[in-house]
């Protein structure tokens, strides 16, 4: 199942634009908080699909009857463009356990390129809900190496899968890929293009370098370092 946020009209849809915005992308600390706060509402909407008990809390005047998660998610990014969505997750699951998920896009000599996975640092994942997020969901090669990256930690009963802008071919592949009774993609919108280097248009750009600051290229040579 695919949840498309941005379809309707609420807050989301000001913060995505402001995050688009070339000229409010300027700042990269309003473009942190903004990416915070989509992830806030994502948060908001999947923990509508969480399993849920009742308990009873004691208030100063009597007991209520509450209804309360289950068990808190396992939050799970993809480093570094995924960092500030993370923490907009983590606002609201705040006693969330989180797992981490170091993959980047390797180029190849001809220009093309594949998702190099390195490392996870996870809990045990068996028998947990996972929230993965990655702000872009363009190929849908990184989502489907932090799923498989995911698996290496456990067995989990399900895992939401968040981008706040997605391709329809990243969908399509994602899909086609992996077991749709195991995952629940939730974006905020589907743009229609990519380019020959697999950004999405319109899109936003590079989530990574407007959050954190422009990256070195790998082919780069780096002048007076010392290792």
């Amino acid at each position: 199942m695919v949840h498309i946020l941005g379809e309707s009209n609420s807050l989301f849809n000001q913060y995505l634009s402001e995050i688009r915005d070339e000229v409010i992308q300027k700042d990269s600390l309003r473009f942190r908080r903004n990416m915070e706060r989509v992830g806030e509402i994502f948060a908001y909407e999947i923990s509508k699909k969480l399993p849920y008990k009742n308990k009873e809390i004691t208030t100063c005047l009597g007991v209520a009857k509450m209804r309360v998660l289950e068990q808190q998610p396992v939050l799970a990014t993809i480093l570094r463009a995924g960092l500030p969505l993370h923490q907009g997750l983590l606002n609201c699951f705040d006693s969330a356990e989180n797992c981490f998920i170091s993959a980047y896009r390797k180029y190849d000599p001809n220009g093309e390129f594949h998702i190099d996975f390195q490392y996870i640092a996870s809990p045990l994942l068996d028998n947990k809900i996972v929230i993965l997020s990655d702000p872009m969901l363009a190929t849908g090669s990184s989502m489907e190496v932090g799923y498989h990256a995911l698996l290496e930690k456990g067995d989990p009963t399900h895992i939401h899968m968040v981008s706040l802008i997605a391709s329809r071919q990243g969908i399509d592949y994602i899909l086609d890929r992996l077991p749709q009774d195991r995952i629940t993609l939730w974006v905020g919108a589907i743009d229609p293009e990519m380019t020959p280097k697999s950004y999405i248009v319109p899109g936003l750009g590079d989530a990574g370098d407007l959050a954190f600051g422009a990256k070195i290229d790998s082919k780069e040579v780096i002048p007076h370092a010392h290792f």
